[in-house]
């Protein structure tokens, strides 16, 4: 009987097209002679929740709701138990893969005009940067810088 340790071991790894991989076809880059591409980056998702991050107080913040197309945002207070009506409006998603980008939010006047603490504006600026999603909020003559991280 042979035994395996005196058998010479020879192995050769061939490229997609057949022929022995060299050093030299090992590292080339070119993607025709790879098996893989790298993708190209996708856009981010901002569905989900976001809370407000520079809340003067834990108990009265803003929360975002962003599901598809459209953005809705309460004023919540007392511990979670109150929450009401700030905005909800259109949203467009990025169509590139880009750190930051803006967008103009049309408020669905069916969803708010009836709520007492939602904004009246027609139209709402939102900036998306680096992980922050940041608008101007108003209620009663005072406004402020909303920054909100994603829950």
């Amino acid at each position: 009987m042979l035994a395996l340790a005196t058998l010479p071991l020879c192995l050769v790894i061939t490229s997609c097209s057949g022929q022995p991989v060299t050093d030299a076809t090992a590292t080339d880059s070119n993607p025709a002679t790879t098996h893989s591409q790298t993708a190209a980056p996708q856009p981010i998702s901002l569905n989900g929740d976001w809370k407000q991050k520079n809340s003067m107080d834990d108990d009265a913040y803003q929360l975002a709701t962003i599901d598809g197309d459209v953005i809705s945002i309460d004023w919540v207070t007392n511990n979670g138990d109150t929450k009401s009506i700030y905005w909800v409006g259109s949203f467009e998603a990025p169509k590139d893969a880009a750190d930051s980008f803006t967008w103009t939010s049309t408020r669905d006047r069916k969803a708010t005009d009836n709520a007492l603490m939602a904004s009246g504006d027609s139209d709402k600026k939102f900036t998306y940067n680096n992980g922050e999603i940041s608008y101007e909020a108003g209620i009663m003559g005072t406004s402020t810088t909303v920054r909100l991280t994603k829950e």
